[in-house]
């Protein structure tokens, strides 16, 4: 997921959309603890969008304060 569009997102579909992620994190947790995964590096990139997503979020509130 790109940057760009995850900023044309309003503040409650970035919501949504990093409460999937973290949904997904954690299945595929568990996965790789059973050894079901396959696709050992969709972690990182769950991991990442989920860090793309709370640093876009926090910009969107801080702009939104000032």
């Amino acid at each position: 997921m790109k940057a760009v569009e995850i900023r044309d997102m309003t503040p409650d579909e970035l919501q949504a959309k990093l409460l999937e992620l973290k949904k997904e994190q954690f299945n595929l947790r568990f996965q790789k603890a059973t050894g079901a995964l396959e696709k050992t590096a969709r972690i990182k990139e769950v991991r990442k969008d989920v860090a793309r997503v709370k640093t876009i979020l926090q910009e969107k509130s801080a702009s939104a304060a000032s």
